[in-house]
């Protein structure tokens, strides 16, 4: 989990957590320091048997669907519904291909990278629980052509740790 400006944001990696990093910015699962950017850093490995881009990321049962986006090329935009007061927002991206696709929620002001693999698919989750949340809005994806990816967008509750 990373604290920045006064936001909570819970990176978790969907599946094989190894201490081996898998390519030159992937994160092992001993947590990382603290950033100071406003920007905070993903995380992500490849997922075990290589689940399909075409299959967006599924929630937990106890989280619920706000919007989804189908397999894409490059760069797009989708919306998502509101949720109930003091949800906090669930990103989950699945990409592959070689480059970086820029992630942007304006609703909360929060964009993060992810670094995509040509040889392997990546899942990642991403919670962020703050002020404003629970309304309803839009994610902006920044991909080069070669990469493919699909979103799910969900609400959920944060850990009782985590509650502010």
């Amino acid at each position: 989990m990373v604290s920045v400006a006064g936001m909570t944001m819970m990176l978790v990696a969907s599946a094989g957590c190894t201490d081996t990093p898998v390519a030159d910015d992937t994160p092992s699962r001993r947590p990382a320091p603290p950033s100071s950017s406003s920007a905070p850093a993903s995380s992500g490995q490849p997922d075990e048997g290589q689940v399909p881009v075409a299959e967006p990321p599924e929630l937990d049962q106890s989280e619920r669907m706000a919007g989804q986006q189908p397999e894409t090329t490059g760069s797009a935009s989708f919306s998502f519904a509101k949720g109930a007061a003091g949800d906090a927002l669930i990103v989950a991206v699945r990409c592959r291909g070689a480059g970086t696709m820029n992630v942007a929620v304006r609703t909360v002001s929060v964009s993060f990278p992810v670094r995509c693999l040509a040889g392997g698919t990546r899942t990642l989750f991403n919670q962020v629980g703050l002020s404003g949340a629970e309304e309803p809005g839009s994610v902006s994806v920044t991909a080069p052509s070669g990469v493919h990816w699909s979103m799910t967008i969900g609400r959920g509750e944060l850990p009782a740790d985590d509650q502010q």
